[in-house]
């Protein structure tokens, strides 16, 4: 329950203490993990001081175990080792500080640190974070490397003295930081941030050397894993060697079995991009070669044809052609009106044998009535009548005899 003060009637820091101490005894024992930073054994001390700190945060807080059960681990746990501690909440009331009292202390084994990185391997998995969509691509020619590194380290020597080897004018932004122990996660992951947050960094490595299972854990470790996550930056993962596999080499965007492999697929090598530039500069020459040669045999090609070669050749033929088949057609229509005017010529002569006109001539005459009927017997015409005799050079009138037969006297009127 709260205590109810005021600035009139408040709590004395003893009665504040008490409480506190009577809050914190409610707590029972718990297990709590952590790594040892400190530790310190007193010869002949019947009580054994420990700092647990968490790797992941800037917290630690003070245990104290009887020697007895310190003993039992004296052997495998030391500083730097992670611990499992059963342990009860203490407080002293006097100068105000919280403690652990340590009643059974496990090492945490190899086996089982793998187990929970694989736990937490499989949970990051599931929310994504490893998925090969979220890598970003590596710029060709990065112009300023982040690299976080250990102080000195032959990491950052390796890193440093390829890159420079393979292209001398790449810049370096470095941030040395711890690479193992209780202050690596939180200094590591400022680290990133920083160099995330410098807009002329093009892509950040991490770097570190090889080491066991326990040297390696901070970069496993969760926080940094998610910080890495949600850098806006490519992130370059060079941990350990080949074998070596922290859980930043899954979601970091590149991953280098060293930080020598780093430089290598960070920063091209200047005589390969030389030698490459003048291979295609080379086959740019032959495709174009091949190019002028293939449209100057196709132009050759064309101008050894008949048309380009002798374009009015066509013309004089097809003139020629017509020239012929005009010369035809004459032909044709002259004989045509040569036969049609030898055919008109006979019709023409037939018509004029067979005409009147003609039979008149031999002297023969017609003789027609005064309705224009010709007289073809003579019993069609009367005693004294008149009738028109036609020849050849004209007609006159003529009149039938009364006194003569019909059939064959007549009297010429005129």
């Amino acid at each position: 329950m709260a205590a109810n003060t005021t600035a009139e009637s408040p709590l004395p820091v003893g009665e504040v203490s008490r409480l506190i101490g009577g809050w914190i005894d409610r707590l029972g024992a718990i297990w709590v993990e952590g790594q040892i930073t400190q530790l310190s054994r007193r010869p002949g001390a019947g009580v054994v001081f420990l700092t647990l700190r968490d790797p992941s945060y800037d917290i630690s807080v003070s245990v104290t175990a009887y020697r007895q059960v310190f003993d039992n681990v004296a052997d495998v746990v030391s500083e730097g080792a992670r611990v499992v501690v059963l342990a009860k909440p203490e407080w002293y009331a006097p100068r105000g500080q919280l403690s652990l009292r340590a009643s059974e202390i496990r090492p945490v084994g190899v086996g089982e640190l793998l187990a929970r990185l694989e736990m937490l391997k499989k949970s990051l998995a599931a929310e994504g974070l490893f998925a090969p969509e979220r890598k970003k691509p590596l710029p060709f020619l990065p112009q300023l490397i982040g690299l976080v590194c250990g102080r000195a380290s032959a990491a950052e020597r390796d890193v440093l003295e390829n890159a420079r080897h393979r292209w001398p004018a790449v810049r370096f932004e470095v941030r040395n930081v711890p690479v193992q122990g209780v202050h690596a996660v939180p200094q590591v992951v400022q680290a990133v941030k920083e160099l995330d947050a410098i807009d002329d960094v093009d892509v950040i490595v991490v770097a570190r050397g090889g080491g066991s299972v326990e040297d390696l854990l901070p970069f496993s470790d969760e926080q940094l894993v998610r910080a890495v996550a949600s850098c806006r930056t490519p992130v370059v993962s060079a941990i350990g060697h080949e074998p070596d596999n922290p859980l930043l080499d899954y979601v970091a965007d590149l991953r280098a079995s060293t930080p020598t492999d780093a430089a290598k697929k960070v920063v091209p090598d200047v005589g390969e991009e030389y030698e490459r530039v003048r291979m295609l500069r080379d086959r740019a020459r032959r495709c174009v070669e091949a190019l002028v040669e293939r449209e100057e045999r196709g132009l050759a090609h064309a101008l050894a044809r008949p048309s380009i070669e002798d374009p009015h050749r066509m013309i004089d033929e097809r003139a020629d052609h017509v020239a012929s088949l005009l010369d035809r057609g004459r032909r044709c229509l002259g004989h045509l009106l040569d036969r049609a005017a030898s055919e008109l010529t006979h019709t023409h002569a037939r018509v004029v044998a067979l005409s009147p006109a003609a039979t008149l001539k031999r002297g023969y005459a017609v003789l027609q009535r005064a309705d224009g009927h010709v007289v073809r017997d003579p019993a069609e015409v009367t005693a004294d009548e008149a009738l028109r005799a036609r020849v050849a050079e004209g007609e006159f009138s003529v009149r039938v005899d009364a006194g003569s037969d019909a059939r064959s006297d007549a009297r010429t009127d005129a």
